[in-house]
């Protein structure tokens, strides 16, 4: 069984920085597209930031760009969210999820193209 555990979230003030972490269990995603999607009550699960195994890209969604960071540590099998300069519109229950394959741009932004997903996270930002 695989599962990908998600922490980090909590409650902050606008303008503060939190920094999500994922972690498989079951095996190890060496050669995988790593995700990040989040969804606030009322709305559709939507792509936050992606980073591509092959070719090794980042992607992130224009409302995020310059304030949010995806990055991996391969040595703990670990991929982290920084989020720096939260605002109240990003409060949402975040998610890492897995794609066996690696994309471009429209492939790997679609949540639906992921294959392993986390429970979630929440990150409530307060004016």
């Amino acid at each position: 069984q695989v599962q990908l555990v998600e922490t980090g979230g909590g409650l902050v003030q606008a303008g503060d920085s939190l920094r999500l972490s994922c972690t498989p269990s079951g095996r190890t995603f060496s050669s995988y597209t790593w995700g990040w999607f989040r969804q606030a009550p009322g709305k559709e699960r939507e792509f936050v930031a992606v980073l591509t195994w092959s070719p090794s890209t980042t992607y992130y969604s224009d409302s995020v760009k310059g304030r949010f960071t995806i990055s991996k540590d391969n040595a703990k099998n670990t991929v982290y969210l920084q989020m720096n300069d939260l605002k109240p519109e990003d409060t949402a229950v975040y998610y890492c999820a897995v794609c066996r394959y690696s994309g471009k741009y429209d492939y790997t932004t679609d949540a639906r193209n992921y294959d392993y997903w986390g429970q979630g996270t929440q990150v409530t930002v307060s004016s």
